[in-house]
């Protein structure tokens, strides 16, 4: 099952990419996803990350469909 992943920030240039399309290999959750990118990229693990599905935070309990769109980025914090 298809699934487009954007990169933002920090993750964009630890994984070398902005935007890849990867098989979710049957994957169901938001957070199964998001550990199949994790295993193909561990360097991404150091950093604290968040991540949407279809433009809406997620929080991992999510059902992810064929041609969804899962994107990582640093959590960031101000004042």
């Amino acid at each position: 099952m298809p699934v487009r992943v954007l990169f933002f920030g920090a993750t964009a240039d630890i994984s070398g990419q902005r935007e890849i399309v990867i098989d979710a290999e049957g994957s169901t959750t938001s957070q199964s996803v998001f550990e199949q990118i994790l295993s193909q990229y561990p360097a991404l693990s150091a950093h604290r990350l968040l991540y949407s599905l279809n433009q809406k935070y997620a929080t991992g309990d999510e059902m992810v469909s064929e041609g969804d769109e899962l994107a990582i980025f640093t959590a960031v914090s101000g004042g």
